[in-house]
């Protein structure tokens, strides 16, 4: 099937609704609860989580959130740190959750364990359940206080806690399940992935008072003008690398449903400095979760801009299709690629807009194949015949590649395997193959709904994403009596997708 047509219908349809519907980001104020829990009574205790919270706490602070740092805590006192975050939040908020300790995944759900947790065996599932706080639970309570943006952390994916020598230990995970299905206005981030376990050391020697993760995760959150994303690939890629050093496999996920492009600190790179400093509260000081809470409140913060475009890019043979989604009515949009140089105009369509009466400025650029990482400056002539902007957005080439191949896969999901019979029995996965750059892993499984076998796939070239090389095979060959055949991706972001089954 030929994409281009739909492609194009696809970016178009896109822009205009973008640029109807396009609304800037807010948030009234900042408020975060950070746990740790070391001291575990029945079950293993650890070294680092309490450290971990008070890093994330002294790193939450120094971007204007007002912190609340809770340690050790008993299922009772989880429960009042919860209840005095509940309290510390409102309408328009941004919520940060950050959890350091053991957690277990039974069933798909996620449960954050206490310190006083009892010690379960085989069949007691429901010990653990009673006795645990269930994650899903902490996003419900934010969403019912009607926070804008929700941002939960968990570096929690360790081994199983109710192991126990010559004993058959509890069904279900030392890690976490994947956050899949999240609400609108959620991100959350995973300190590993699926069927991975999370480093608290690199060696015996290192002396790090933080797990891998949050010396991490910490570090790049006061990275000036980076988004939410951005952190989480950033961390991401760190992590893995320095794991890969001691021959483990540690790749930190994460999943957004975020409503609008968050900045914690400062807007993107190419910015004036004092656009991109945080905002900080008054002498703000840590409290203790299990006490009344009395954050702060504060002004609305001051450095995101208003009615700035924002593009969406699309990769196809010839190069780059680059679409501005500007909230305004515009009467002309130009560009240009770095900080130097003439704005060039995008010209018009012959289409008329109903806002301003007259032809519609063209949204869209071209870029070739292999132009750079760099900063597009974008400006536009208002309905008054004002200049706004220029306003920066970063090009990343890679990330912009994986994050257009993934909507692609997501998009054509039913035509990830194609059946066919030709001196025996094929299947074909060259849809996956085509977009393969957006894919870390792709499994299958065979007359079984778990995918254990994985699919052979070529390099990603992102000099020509979509083609596929003359000697790879897109197809396996199935015994005759196949019936059916199960896929899982694992996509470079770290995210998983759910289980896709296809039927002779």
């Amino acid at each position: 099937m030929n994409w281009l047509p739909f492609r194009a219908a696809l970016v178009a349809g896109l822009a205009a609704s973008l640029m109807a519907l396009a609304q800037p980001a807010h948030a009234e104020k900042r408020v975060a609860l950070v746990i740790g829990n070391n001291d575990y009574k029945n079950v293993p205790k650890l070294q680092k989580a309490v450290n971990d919270a008070r890093t994330m706490g002294e790193t939450l602070k120094q971007l204007g959130f007002s912190v609340m740092v809770a340690e050790n805590q008993t299922r009772q006192a989880f429960s009042e740190s919860l209840l005095a975050f509940d309290a510390a939040v409102g309408p328009g908020d941004t919520a940060f959750f950050f959890y350091a300790g053991h957690g277990f995944e039974i069933a798909g759900q996620n449960f954050l364990l206490p310190t006083d947790v009892p010690a379960a065996g085989e069949g007691q599932e429901e010990l653990v359940r009673d006795a645990s706080v269930l994650a899903d639970r902490i996003i419900e309570r934010l969403q019912n206080k009607n926070v804008r943006t929700a941002i939960l952390v968990f570096d929690a994916c360790r081994n199983n806690p109710f192991e126990r020598a010559g004993t058959r230990a509890l069904a279900g995970g030392g890690g976490l399940a994947p956050m899949t299905q999240l609400p609108e206005g959620v991100f959350s981030v995973f300190s590993a992935g699926p069927r991975q376990t999370a480093l608290d050391r690199l060696s015996n020697t290192d002396d790090n008072p933080n797990s891998v993760f949050t010396r991490t995760f910490s570090k790049e959150l006061l990275q000036p003008g980076e988004n939410m994303v951005q952190v989480a690939q950033h961390t991401r890629r760190l992590v893995s690398e320095m794991a890969e050093t001691v021959n483990h496999k540690q790749i930190p996920v994460y999943f957004d449903q975020m409503v609008d492009d968050v900045f914690l600190n400062g807007l993107a790179k190419g910015l004036p400095e004092a656009a991109t400093k945080p905002q900080q509260p008054a002498a703000p000081q840590q409290q203790v979760a299990a006490l009344p809470p009395v954050p702060a409140p504060r002004a609305p913060p001051s450095n995101e801009t208003v009615n700035a475009p924002i593009a969406l890019f699309s990769r196809h043979n010839g190069g780059w299709t680059v679409v501005f989604s500007i909230l305004d009515p515009t009467l002309g949009i130009s560009w240009r690629m770095g900080d130097a140089g003439d704005f060039r105009e995008t010209g018009f369509l012959d289409t008329l807009d109903p806002r301003t009466r007259k032809r519609m400025p063209n949204p869209s650029i071209e870029m070739s194949a292999d132009a750079p990482a760099a900063t597009l400056q974008v400006r536009y002539v208002d309905l008054s015949g004002e200049m706004q902007g220029p306003f920066p957005i970063k090009f990343d080439p890679e990330a912009a590649l994986i994050h257009d191949q993934r909507k692609i896969l997501d998009m054509t999901a039913t035509s990830w395997l194609s059946f066919r019979e030709f001196n025996g029995l094929l299947v074909y996965y060259t849809q996956l193959m085509s977009y393969r750059c957006a894919i870390r892993e792709a499994r299958v499984g065979i007359d079984t709904a778990v995918p254990d076998k994985v699919l052979k796939m070529p390099p990603c070239d992102p000099r020509d994403p979509s083609v596929i090389p003359g000697d790879a095979v897109p197809y396996l060959k199935l015994p005759p009596a196949t019936k059916s055949v199960s896929v899982e991706l694992t996509y470079r972001d770290g995210s998983v997708s759910e289980i896709k089954s296809f039927r002779r």
